[in-house]
Protein backbone atom coordinates (compact mmCIF):
# COMPACT_ATOMS: atom_id res chain seq x y z
CA UNK A 1 0.00 0.00 0.00
CA UNK A 2 1.60 3.32 -1.60
CA UNK A 3 1.44 6.32 1.43
CA UNK A 4 1.02 9.68 -0.16
CA UNK A 5 2.40 12.60 2.06
CA UNK A 6 0.14 15.13 3.00
CA UNK A 7 0.91 18.73 2.02
CA UNK A 8 2.76 20.92 4.04
CA UNK A 9 1.16 23.66 5.89
CA UNK A 10 2.89 26.13 4.04
CA UNK A 11 2.46 24.54 0.75
CA UNK A 12 -1.81 24.46 1.44
CA UNK A 13 -1.96 27.98 2.52
CA UNK A 14 0.08 28.58 -0.67
CA UNK A 15 -2.57 26.67 -2.93
CA UNK A 16 -5.23 27.97 -1.14
CA UNK A 17 -3.83 31.62 -1.65
CA UNK A 18 -3.83 30.82 -5.66
CA UNK A 19 -7.25 29.85 -5.87
CA UNK A 20 -8.70 32.46 -4.29
CA UNK A 21 -6.96 35.30 -5.43
CA UNK A 22 -9.24 35.67 -8.70
CA UNK A 23 -11.81 35.81 -6.76
CA UNK A 24 -10.30 38.46 -4.37
CA UNK A 25 -10.08 35.56 -1.11
CA UNK A 26 -6.79 35.42 0.77
CA UNK A 27 -6.85 32.67 3.57
CA UNK A 28 -6.24 34.41 7.12
CA UNK A 29 -3.79 31.55 7.96
CA UNK A 30 -1.18 33.34 5.50
CA UNK A 31 -0.76 36.14 8.77
CA UNK A 32 0.22 33.33 11.51
CA UNK A 33 1.82 30.21 9.99
CA UNK A 34 5.00 29.24 11.26
CA UNK A 35 6.36 26.88 8.28
CA UNK A 36 5.48 29.53 5.71
CA UNK A 37 7.08 32.05 7.63
CA UNK A 38 10.09 30.15 7.37
CA UNK A 39 9.91 29.82 3.95
CA UNK A 40 9.46 33.90 3.52
CA UNK A 41 13.13 34.08 5.27
CA UNK A 42 14.49 32.01 2.19
CA UNK A 43 12.03 33.15 -0.86
CA UNK A 44 10.85 36.32 0.32
CA UNK A 45 13.83 37.96 2.26
CA UNK A 46 16.90 36.19 0.89
CA UNK A 47 15.90 36.69 -2.62
CA UNK A 48 14.60 39.92 -3.05
CA UNK A 49 15.87 43.59 -3.25
CA UNK A 50 15.27 44.38 0.62
CA UNK A 51 15.78 48.23 2.26
CA UNK A 52 18.56 49.31 4.15
CA UNK A 53 19.68 52.83 4.62
CA UNK A 54 19.49 56.22 3.38
CA UNK A 55 22.85 57.12 1.91
CA UNK A 56 22.82 60.59 4.26
CA UNK A 57 23.44 57.98 7.56
CA UNK A 58 26.68 57.01 6.15
CA UNK A 59 27.62 60.36 4.41
CA UNK A 60 31.55 60.25 5.73
CA UNK A 61 33.88 57.79 5.01
CA UNK A 62 34.13 55.14 7.57
CA UNK A 63 30.50 55.63 8.77
CA UNK A 64 28.56 52.79 9.43
CA UNK A 65 24.51 51.37 10.70
CA UNK A 66 23.70 48.19 11.40
CA UNK A 67 20.73 46.93 9.80
CA UNK A 68 18.52 43.05 9.04
CA UNK A 69 17.83 41.08 5.77
CA UNK A 70 15.23 39.30 7.04
CA UNK A 71 16.18 38.07 10.50
CA UNK A 72 20.17 38.95 10.05
CA UNK A 73 22.49 41.30 10.72
CA UNK A 74 24.26 43.20 8.36
CA UNK A 75 26.75 46.12 8.47
CA UNK A 76 25.63 49.41 6.40
CA UNK A 77 29.38 51.22 5.79
CA UNK A 78 31.41 53.43 3.51
CA UNK A 79 34.45 52.71 2.80
CA UNK A 80 37.45 54.87 2.67
CA UNK A 81 37.31 54.69 -1.54
CA UNK A 82 33.53 56.37 -1.02
CA UNK A 83 31.63 53.29 -2.36
CA UNK A 84 28.95 51.83 -0.12
CA UNK A 85 29.04 47.97 1.20
CA UNK A 86 26.75 45.95 3.02
CA UNK A 87 28.91 42.98 5.13
CA UNK A 88 27.60 39.47 6.37
CA UNK A 89 27.64 40.79 10.18
CA UNK A 90 29.78 37.62 11.26
CA UNK A 91 33.55 37.08 11.92
CA UNK A 92 34.78 34.25 8.92
CA UNK A 93 36.99 32.43 11.97
CA UNK A 94 34.07 31.99 14.10
CA UNK A 95 30.85 33.49 13.10
CA UNK A 96 30.86 35.93 16.02
CA UNK A 97 29.01 39.29 15.38
CA UNK A 98 32.01 41.94 14.57
CA UNK A 99 29.83 44.85 14.97
CA UNK A 100 28.47 45.81 18.24
CA UNK A 101 26.89 49.26 17.83
CA UNK A 102 24.00 50.52 15.92
CA UNK A 103 25.69 53.00 13.93
CA UNK A 104 29.24 54.49 14.23
CA UNK A 105 32.22 55.43 12.35
CA UNK A 106 35.22 53.60 12.24
CA UNK A 107 38.35 52.39 10.01
CA UNK A 108 37.90 48.78 10.94
CA UNK A 109 35.76 46.04 12.72
CA UNK A 110 37.78 43.45 15.16
CA UNK A 111 36.35 40.47 16.36
CA UNK A 112 35.67 40.35 20.16
CA UNK A 113 36.58 37.15 20.16
CA UNK A 114 39.81 36.20 18.20
CA UNK A 115 40.56 39.67 17.31
CA UNK A 116 40.11 38.99 13.34
CA UNK A 117 40.17 42.43 12.06
CA UNK A 118 38.59 43.68 9.10
CA UNK A 119 38.29 47.18 6.90
CA UNK A 120 35.31 48.95 5.64
CA UNK A 121 35.47 46.69 2.67
CA UNK A 122 35.36 43.63 4.55
CA UNK A 123 38.72 42.81 3.53
CA UNK A 124 40.89 40.39 6.86
CA UNK A 125 43.60 42.88 7.37
CA UNK A 126 44.81 41.06 10.94
CA UNK A 127 44.97 39.09 13.87
CA UNK A 128 46.93 39.09 16.94
CA UNK A 129 49.96 37.02 16.41
CA UNK A 130 49.38 36.16 12.91
CA UNK A 131 52.75 34.78 11.72
CA UNK A 132 52.60 32.07 14.48
CA UNK A 133 48.76 31.56 14.19
CA UNK A 134 48.17 32.17 10.60
CA UNK A 135 51.17 32.34 8.39
CA UNK A 136 51.50 31.60 5.12
CA UNK A 137 47.31 31.86 5.38
CA UNK A 138 45.49 33.92 2.43
CA UNK A 139 43.91 36.79 4.19
CA UNK A 140 42.45 37.85 0.85
CA UNK A 141 40.32 34.43 0.97
CA UNK A 142 38.69 34.95 4.70
CA UNK A 143 37.28 38.35 4.39
CA UNK A 144 33.64 39.01 5.69
CA UNK A 145 31.16 37.99 3.40
CA UNK A 146 28.98 40.54 1.21
CA UNK A 147 25.36 41.08 0.25
CA UNK A 148 25.38 39.44 -3.32
CA UNK A 149 24.41 42.61 -4.88
CA UNK A 150 23.69 46.55 -3.70
CA UNK A 151 22.81 49.40 -5.20
CA UNK A 152 21.23 53.00 -4.79
CA UNK A 153 18.30 54.70 -6.10
CA UNK A 154 17.68 58.31 -4.69
CA UNK A 155 20.47 57.44 -1.81
CA UNK A 156 17.97 54.65 -1.03
CA UNK A 157 20.19 51.59 -0.38
CA UNK A 158 18.89 48.31 -0.96
CA UNK A 159 20.72 45.09 -1.37
CA UNK A 160 20.24 41.34 -2.14
CA UNK A 161 21.23 38.18 -1.12
CA UNK A 162 20.68 36.44 -4.38
CA UNK A 163 22.84 36.21 -7.30
CA UNK A 164 20.36 35.67 -9.66
CA UNK A 165 17.97 39.12 -8.99
CA UNK A 166 17.79 41.53 -11.85
CA UNK A 167 19.40 44.94 -11.49
CA UNK A 168 17.14 47.38 -9.12
CA UNK A 169 16.27 49.54 -11.42
CA UNK A 170 14.48 46.45 -13.28
CA UNK A 171 13.22 45.12 -10.22
CA UNK A 172 11.45 48.31 -9.25
CA UNK A 173 9.71 48.61 -12.51
CA UNK A 174 7.31 51.12 -12.63
CA UNK A 175 7.52 52.17 -9.45
CA UNK A 176 10.78 54.12 -10.23
CA UNK A 177 8.32 56.58 -11.88
CA UNK A 178 6.72 57.10 -8.68
CA UNK A 179 9.94 57.03 -5.93
CA UNK A 180 11.00 59.69 -8.83
CA UNK A 181 8.36 62.38 -8.01
CA UNK A 182 8.67 62.10 -4.48
CA UNK A 183 12.37 61.94 -4.16
CA UNK A 184 13.68 63.53 -7.58
CA UNK A 185 12.14 66.79 -7.29
CA UNK A 186 15.02 69.01 -6.72
CA UNK A 187 18.68 68.79 -7.73
CA UNK A 188 19.50 68.70 -3.57
CA UNK A 189 17.58 65.10 -2.94
CA UNK A 190 16.40 64.17 0.40
CA UNK A 191 18.37 63.17 3.82
CA UNK A 192 16.76 62.15 7.04
CA UNK A 193 16.48 63.90 10.07
CA UNK A 194 17.37 61.64 12.86
CA UNK A 195 17.84 57.88 13.57
CA UNK A 196 15.21 55.31 13.13
CA UNK A 197 12.88 54.88 15.74
CA UNK A 198 12.20 51.14 16.08
CA UNK A 199 9.85 49.71 17.82
CA UNK A 200 7.95 45.84 18.23
CA UNK A 201 4.59 44.65 17.44
CA UNK A 202 3.00 41.26 17.91
CA UNK A 203 1.65 40.91 14.52
CA UNK A 204 2.40 39.73 11.29
CA UNK A 205 4.98 41.41 8.67
CA UNK A 206 3.04 41.35 6.03
CA UNK A 207 0.17 43.88 7.59
CA UNK A 208 2.39 46.62 7.48
CA UNK A 209 3.02 46.00 3.53
CA UNK A 210 -0.71 45.49 2.76
CA UNK A 211 -1.78 48.84 4.53
CA UNK A 212 0.65 50.72 2.98
CA UNK A 213 0.15 49.07 -0.49
CA UNK A 214 -3.22 51.39 -0.41
CA UNK A 215 -5.51 50.54 2.28
CA UNK A 216 -7.52 54.00 2.12
CA UNK A 217 -10.70 52.26 3.35
CA UNK A 218 -10.01 52.42 7.04
CA UNK A 219 -8.96 55.75 7.60
CA UNK A 220 -13.14 56.95 7.71
CA UNK A 221 -13.15 54.26 10.76
CA UNK A 222 -9.81 53.71 12.33
CA UNK A 223 -8.63 57.42 11.86
CA UNK A 224 -11.39 59.26 12.43
CA UNK A 225 -10.30 61.00 15.23
CA UNK A 226 -7.41 62.37 12.91
CA UNK A 227 -9.81 64.16 11.22
CA UNK A 228 -11.57 65.17 14.52
CA UNK A 229 -8.14 67.04 16.29
CA UNK A 230 -7.49 69.03 13.34
CA UNK A 231 -4.35 66.71 11.96
CA UNK A 232 -5.08 66.64 8.45
CA UNK A 233 -6.45 68.95 6.45
CA UNK A 234 -8.29 67.23 3.51
CA UNK A 235 -11.90 66.14 4.00
CA UNK A 236 -12.14 62.28 4.34
CA UNK A 237 -14.44 62.38 1.28
CA UNK A 238 -12.13 64.38 -0.65
CA UNK A 239 -9.16 62.53 0.32
CA UNK A 240 -10.64 59.48 -1.34
CA UNK A 241 -10.73 60.75 -4.67
CA UNK A 242 -7.45 59.75 -6.08
CA UNK A 243 -5.49 56.67 -7.56
CA UNK A 244 -4.84 53.30 -6.63
CA UNK A 245 -1.59 52.02 -9.03
CA UNK A 246 -0.11 48.61 -9.47
CA UNK A 247 2.88 49.64 -10.26
CA UNK A 248 4.53 46.58 -11.22
CA UNK A 249 4.32 43.03 -9.78
CA UNK A 250 4.19 43.31 -6.38
CA UNK A 251 4.54 47.01 -6.43
CA UNK A 252 1.59 49.41 -5.17
CA UNK A 253 0.82 53.12 -4.10
CA UNK A 254 -1.65 54.89 -3.67
CA UNK A 255 -2.63 58.95 -4.34
CA UNK A 256 -4.81 61.06 -2.75
CA UNK A 257 -4.87 64.24 -5.57
CA UNK A 258 -6.74 67.37 -6.37
CA UNK A 259 -8.99 66.69 -10.05
CA UNK A 260 -6.77 69.73 -11.65
CA UNK A 261 -4.03 72.03 -10.46
CA UNK A 262 -6.04 74.77 -9.76
CA UNK A 263 -7.74 72.86 -6.72
CA UNK A 264 -6.93 74.54 -3.36
CA UNK A 265 -3.76 73.13 -1.71
CA UNK A 266 -2.25 71.28 0.13
CA UNK A 267 0.10 70.69 -2.78
CA UNK A 268 3.50 68.62 -3.36
CA UNK A 269 2.38 66.60 -0.22
CA UNK A 270 2.19 69.68 2.16
CA UNK A 271 5.45 70.89 1.57
CA UNK A 272 6.06 74.23 1.92
CA UNK A 273 5.50 77.08 -0.43
CA UNK A 274 8.87 78.09 0.16
CA UNK A 275 10.55 74.89 -0.62
CA UNK A 276 8.08 73.94 -3.97
CA UNK A 277 9.34 76.96 -5.72
CA UNK A 278 12.42 75.03 -5.95
CA UNK A 279 10.59 71.67 -7.21
CA UNK A 280 11.39 71.75 -11.48
CA UNK A 281 11.27 69.30 -14.13
CA UNK A 282 14.42 69.12 -14.83
CA UNK A 283 15.32 65.49 -13.24
CA UNK A 284 11.38 64.24 -13.73
CA UNK A 285 9.12 64.90 -16.71
CA UNK A 286 6.71 67.42 -16.26
CA UNK A 287 3.95 64.73 -16.35
CA UNK A 288 5.31 63.45 -12.85
CA UNK A 289 5.97 67.32 -11.99
CA UNK A 290 2.22 67.50 -12.37
CA UNK A 291 0.85 64.92 -10.43
CA UNK A 292 3.83 65.71 -7.35
CA UNK A 293 2.05 69.17 -7.91
CA UNK A 294 -1.77 67.73 -7.03
CA UNK A 295 -0.99 65.31 -4.65
CA UNK A 296 -1.88 65.70 -1.21
CA UNK A 297 -0.91 62.20 0.14
CA UNK A 298 1.46 59.48 -1.37
CA UNK A 299 1.33 56.06 0.39
CA UNK A 300 3.36 52.67 -1.23
CA UNK A 301 5.14 49.99 -0.69
CA UNK A 302 8.16 48.17 -2.57
CA UNK A 303 7.71 44.42 -2.17
CA UNK A 304 8.92 42.91 -0.14
CA UNK A 305 8.69 45.32 3.03
CA UNK A 306 9.99 48.64 2.34
CA UNK A 307 6.81 51.87 2.50
CA UNK A 308 6.88 55.01 1.83
CA UNK A 309 4.51 57.81 3.04
CA UNK A 310 4.20 61.43 2.09
CA UNK A 311 1.40 63.42 3.43
CA UNK A 312 0.67 67.24 5.38
CA UNK A 313 0.03 66.46 9.16
CA UNK A 314 -0.08 68.53 12.33
CA UNK A 315 0.96 66.95 15.89
CA UNK A 316 -1.03 69.70 17.25
CA UNK A 317 -3.63 71.63 14.89
CA UNK A 318 -4.69 74.30 17.43
CA UNK A 319 -0.91 75.41 17.33
CA UNK A 320 1.06 74.17 14.29
CA UNK A 321 -0.46 74.17 10.52
CA UNK A 322 0.02 70.61 8.62
CA UNK A 323 3.34 70.45 6.55
CA UNK A 324 4.79 67.44 4.67
CA UNK A 325 5.72 64.52 6.40
CA UNK A 326 7.75 61.94 4.79
CA UNK A 327 8.84 58.41 6.25
CA UNK A 328 9.78 55.70 4.87
CA UNK A 329 9.92 52.08 7.18
CA UNK A 330 10.30 48.42 6.77
CA UNK A 331 8.54 45.98 8.52
CA UNK A 332 11.30 43.79 10.05
CA UNK A 333 10.10 40.93 10.24
CA UNK A 334 10.85 38.97 13.55
CA UNK A 335 8.92 35.81 13.55
CA UNK A 336 5.67 34.92 12.64
CA UNK A 337 3.96 36.53 14.83
CA UNK A 338 5.93 39.74 15.49
CA UNK A 339 7.83 42.16 13.68
CA UNK A 340 9.69 45.58 14.01
CA UNK A 341 8.97 48.72 12.51
CA UNK A 342 12.11 51.39 11.59
CA UNK A 343 10.59 54.18 10.76
CA UNK A 344 12.99 57.10 9.40
CA UNK A 345 11.87 60.72 8.79
CA UNK A 346 13.17 62.72 5.88
CA UNK A 347 13.03 66.31 4.26
CA UNK A 348 14.58 67.66 1.27
CA UNK A 349 18.06 69.31 2.20
CA UNK A 350 17.74 72.38 1.14
CA UNK A 351 14.83 72.69 3.67
CA UNK A 352 15.60 75.32 6.57
CA UNK A 353 16.57 73.69 10.06
CA UNK A 354 12.76 75.69 11.03
CA UNK A 355 11.33 73.30 8.08
CA UNK A 356 12.81 70.47 9.00
CA UNK A 357 11.89 70.83 12.86
CA UNK A 358 8.38 71.09 11.92
CA UNK A 359 8.35 68.22 9.95
CA UNK A 360 10.06 66.12 12.30
CA UNK A 361 7.62 67.11 15.04
CA UNK A 362 4.71 66.76 12.72
CA UNK A 363 5.48 63.47 12.01
CA UNK A 364 6.54 62.53 15.77
CA UNK A 365 3.23 63.21 16.15
CA UNK A 366 1.53 61.59 14.13
CA UNK A 367 3.17 58.64 12.43
CA UNK A 368 6.05 57.29 14.76
CA UNK A 369 6.12 55.22 17.61
CA UNK A 370 3.24 56.75 19.92
CA UNK A 371 1.41 59.00 17.25
CA UNK A 372 -2.02 58.95 17.05
CA UNK A 373 -2.21 57.96 13.35
CA UNK A 374 0.78 55.01 14.39
CA UNK A 375 -0.88 53.56 17.35
CA UNK A 376 -4.46 53.64 15.26
CA UNK A 377 -2.61 51.19 12.75
CA UNK A 378 -1.18 48.98 15.08
CA UNK A 379 -3.83 47.82 16.99
CA UNK A 380 -6.26 46.29 14.57
CA UNK A 381 -3.11 44.49 13.06
CA UNK A 382 -2.30 42.58 16.25
CA UNK A 383 -5.60 40.56 16.37
CA UNK A 384 -5.41 40.20 12.57
CA UNK A 385 -1.87 38.32 13.61
CA UNK A 386 -3.85 36.57 16.40
CA UNK A 387 -6.63 35.08 13.82
CA UNK A 388 -4.32 34.13 11.47
CA UNK A 389 -2.58 31.67 14.31
CA UNK A 390 -5.96 30.35 15.22
CA UNK A 391 -7.04 27.07 15.26
CA UNK A 392 -10.29 27.92 14.01
CA UNK A 393 -9.15 30.04 10.91
CA UNK A 394 -7.04 26.55 10.43
CA UNK A 395 -10.02 24.42 10.93
CA UNK A 396 -12.67 26.57 9.58
CA UNK A 397 -10.50 27.65 6.72
CA UNK A 398 -11.62 31.31 7.12
CA UNK A 399 -10.91 33.21 3.75
CA UNK A 400 -10.09 37.12 4.10
CA UNK A 401 -12.36 39.68 1.60
CA UNK A 402 -9.89 41.58 -0.90
CA UNK A 403 -12.83 42.19 -3.42
CA UNK A 404 -13.57 45.88 -3.15
CA UNK A 405 -12.78 47.22 -6.64
CA UNK A 406 -13.25 44.42 -8.69
CA UNK A 407 -16.02 44.52 -11.52
CA UNK A 408 -19.26 45.07 -10.01
CA UNK A 409 -18.23 46.05 -6.41
CA UNK A 410 -18.16 49.29 -5.55
CA UNK A 411 -16.91 52.67 -7.60
CA UNK A 412 -13.68 52.28 -8.47
CA UNK A 413 -12.83 51.97 -12.31
CA UNK A 414 -10.41 51.40 -14.32
CA UNK A 415 -8.36 54.01 -16.10
CA UNK A 416 -6.70 54.38 -19.11
CA UNK A 417 -5.75 57.61 -19.31
CA UNK A 418 -2.90 58.22 -16.88
CA UNK A 419 1.10 59.56 -17.28
CA UNK A 420 2.28 56.82 -15.28
CA UNK A 421 3.13 53.38 -15.61
CA UNK A 422 1.07 50.57 -14.02
CA UNK A 423 -2.70 49.25 -13.78
CA UNK A 424 -4.72 52.58 -12.13
CA UNK A 425 -7.92 52.79 -10.72
CA UNK A 426 -10.00 55.70 -9.72
CA UNK A 427 -11.25 55.85 -6.67
CA UNK A 428 -9.17 54.74 -3.87
CA UNK A 429 -12.37 52.59 -2.96
CA UNK A 430 -10.03 49.61 -4.32
CA UNK A 431 -8.22 46.36 -3.20
CA UNK A 432 -6.54 45.62 -6.62
CA UNK A 433 -3.36 47.40 -5.07
CA UNK A 434 -3.45 44.38 -2.20
CA UNK A 435 -4.10 41.76 -4.81
CA UNK A 436 -1.18 42.64 -6.53
CA UNK A 437 1.27 42.24 -3.55
CA UNK A 438 -0.14 38.68 -2.75
CA UNK A 439 -0.07 37.54 -6.64
CA UNK A 440 3.96 38.46 -6.74
CA UNK A 441 4.10 37.16 -2.99
CA UNK A 442 2.88 33.80 -4.40
CA UNK A 443 4.92 33.97 -7.38
CA UNK A 444 8.26 34.48 -5.09
CA UNK A 445 6.94 31.87 -2.84
CA UNK A 446 6.58 29.51 -5.18
CA UNK A 447 9.62 30.13 -7.83
CA UNK A 448 12.45 27.58 -7.65
CA UNK A 449 15.87 28.74 -6.89
CA UNK A 450 17.50 31.28 -9.47
CA UNK A 451 13.99 31.76 -11.38
CA UNK A 452 12.52 35.05 -11.23
CA UNK A 453 8.99 35.70 -11.85
CA UNK A 454 7.47 38.33 -14.69
CA UNK A 455 8.77 41.87 -13.46
CA UNK A 456 6.65 43.27 -15.94
CA UNK A 457 2.42 43.14 -16.38
CA UNK A 458 1.33 40.87 -19.44
CA UNK A 459 -0.29 43.73 -21.49
CA UNK A 460 3.18 45.38 -20.86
Amino acid sequence: MTQTTPPSTADRILAELAEGLPSGEIPATLYGDTELYQREKRNIFARCWVYLAHESEIAAKGDYVLRKIGEDYFVVVRDEDGGVNVLFDACRHRGVQICRADAGNTSHFRCPYHGWTYDTKGNLVGAPLWKNAFGGMDKSKNGLVGAAKVESYHGLVFATLDESAPPLREYLGGMAWYLDLVFGLNEHGVEVLGAPQRFVIDANWKSGADNFSGDDYHLGTLHKSVWEIGAFPVPFAANMMGYHIQASPGHSLSFSMAPDQDEPGPRFFGFPERLANSFTSDRISDHQLDVARRSRVFVGNVFPNFSILALPMTEDGSHYPPTAVLTVRVWQPVSESKFEIWNWFLGYKNMTPEEKDRSYRAGLGTFSMGGAFEMDDTEPWITVGRTGRSTAAEVLGLKLNYQMGMPGIGIAHPVSEWPGPGTVYWTRYEEGVQRNLFRFYHAMMTAEPGSWPSLTFEDE
